[in-house]
């Protein structure tokens, strides 16, 4: 299958099995959101793997009791930075140099930009911000799970300060903003698995300026 075929496949599954994703292919998947595109390269979340039955049957009821999360092989919680400070942006700078050796002038002018952005910006727009790099994430992930014919679905639906309180996210700094069941579909029971993907025509959605 190419990449556009895997594409096709996927869809947002709503019924799993409870079918174990092998490891192999879910190191491949949270590698990919690792190695995903980032605003500078900031990766201003984190990620945690929910495996634990308990705690996904904790989950499902925040989640407004959607049911593949308990049948879900893993949840995936993105948590992003509550705010953008001056000593994550140090953090992440010393480790441009730590990696790289040093850096070039204009990334000391990224730099002053960023410092700059945490002063102007209120922390709820830094958030804003820095929550629209795990959408980027997100994104990724769903590829790299459709590549590895693991089934995946992007979740809004669930109660952010419920599931912080759950993972003890507010002690790190951090903020839940999506979740990502990984799993395999249940062909007998999810209505949406053989019906046709819908999307908008091609000459509606690309327009080019020539």
């Amino acid at each position: 299958m190419n990449f556009l075929k895997h594409l096709q496949w996927r869809y947002a599954t709503k019924r799993m099995t409870g079918a174990k994703v092998p490891t192999d292919k879910l190191n491949k998947i949270l590698e990919a959101i690792r190695f995903s595109a980032s605003s500078l390269g900031l990766q201003p979340y984190n990620i945690f793997v929910v495996e634990n039955a308990e705690l996904k049957e904790q989950l499902q009821k925040i989640a407004f009791n959607q049911p593949q999360i308990s049948k879900a092989s893993q949840v995936i919680v993105f948590a992003v930075w509550d705010n953008l400070t001056e000593e994550r942006i140090n953090d992440y700078f010393e480790r441009v140099k730590e990696i790289r050796g040093n850096y070039p002038d204009n990334m000391q002018m990224w730099k002053n930009h960023l410092m700059e952005k945490i002063t102007k910006n209120t922390p709820e727009e830094n958030f804003n911000w820095l929550a629209r790099q795990a959408y980027i994430g997100l994104g990724t992930g769903l590829a790299a799970a459709a590549i590895e014919e693991v089934d995946s679905t992007p979740m809004e639906g669930f109660e952010p300060a419920k599931l912080d309180k759950l993972l003890g996210l507010k002690a790190k700094h951090l903020r839940s903003v999506l979740i990502m069941p990984l799993g395999y579909r249940d062909m007998e029971n999810d209505f949406l698995v053989n019906l046709p993907k819908v999307r908008r025509a091609e000459n509606q959605f690309i327009q080019f300026y020539l």
